[in-house]
């Protein structure tokens, strides 16, 4: 099963268009301590031919172009001239960042979306993703906790075996309701993990968590000794959006877990014998992304990895 990530940046990307803070700076300016990372997207495939999104950034545009396994195949002569390996995507939820990118598929594409029924209602009810051709893309709702085998637009399946579970987070900003109380409306179906793995049986398979607010004992024990994790990196500290002068918002308060402190995931996933651990969705104002902080050096130190675009990955 071979993974790509195609984007690795929280919303925004890095740097982030309207940020003028030290790690958007030197990212401009060149800095090859901070790289550049688009906003956070997966490509999954059991047999390197036909791949499946985790998520849809909006940045899907430039990330197809930066990876080959991802360019339609060559034909010359061909009399159709278009295609694409992309069969599916999967949504963890339906944030800007992980839904907008599937606009940029409207190209008469044919592919499937799954999602939860929460999410595939919210794209129901915004008119402008039927540019999106019902007749060759289907909507698919999966349910939390039924693993399902993803399947391309005919109905083929794709090698794949995948259980998307609630974990805690918090709806998307343009769907807070302040009326609903402290959860602003928040519903299980909201956030979700996903853990992938072939149908084969050739690997465990790894979860992806790009959105997670905190890590309770039942999550804990379902990641413990896990091949592979990728989870959500989003901000060093809790505070560190208002410290920093770009946000009024704590972490918690956007449905993200900090990486540091007795409360962050560092703390928590020590413990949990993972053998690859990768921080996704990082935001721009996390000095961990900086390859020359003490941050960066306190996260690998304690067995993490800072993913970054194009990264591939092999289980």
């Amino acid at each position: 099963m071979k993974i790509l990530v195609l984007g690795s940046a929280a919303g925004g990307g890095f740097p982030q268009w309207n940020c003028g803070c030290v790690g958007c700076r030197r990212a401009r300016s060149g800095d090859p301590a901070a790289k550049p990372r688009t906003q956070s997207s997966l490509a999954v495939s059991a047999d390197g031919r036909r791949w499946v999104l985790l998520n849809a950034s909006p940045d899907l545009g430039a990330q197809l172009l930066a990876s080959p396994a991802l360019h339609p195949p060559a034909s010359p002569g061909a009399s159709v001239m278009r295609g694409n390996p992309i069969a599916a995507a999967v949504l963890t939820n339906a944030d800007i960042d992980h839904v907008a990118g599937l606009l940029t598929l409207r190209e008469s594409h044919p592919f499937a979306v799954y999602a939860t029924a929460r999410v595939q209602s919210v794209l129901a009810a915004n008119s402008v993703f039927n540019v999106l051709n019902p007749a060759l893309v289907p909507r698919r709702v999966m349910n939390l906790g039924a693993p399902f085998q993803p399947a391309d637009a005919d109905g083929v399946p794709l090698g794949l075996e995948i259980e998307a579970f609630a974990v805690p987070g918090k709806v998307a900003l343009y769907l807070e309701d302040e009326a609903a109380g402290p959860s602003f409306g928040s519903v299980a179906e909201d956030t979700v993990a996903l853990r992938v793995r072939p149908t084969d049986g050739a690997s465990d398979g790894f979860f992806y968590i790009p959105g997670c607010a905190a890590l309770p004992g039942w999550l804990a024990d379902r990641l413990y000794g896990a091949p592979l994790v990728l989870f959500d990196g989003t901000t060093w500290t809790d505070d560190e959006m208002i410290r920093s002068g770009t946000g009024v918002k704590t972490a918690a308060r956007m449905g993200h877990m900090a990486m540091s402190g007795p409360d962050g995931s560092l703390a928590a996933f020590a413990p949990l014998n993972i053998a690859r651990k990768i921080y996704i969705h990082i935001n721009n104002t996390n000095p961990a992304l900086l390859e020359d902080s003490p941050e960066r050096r306190e996260a690998e130190a304690a067995g993490w990895r800072i993913a970054h675009d194009g990264l591939e990955l092999t289980l």
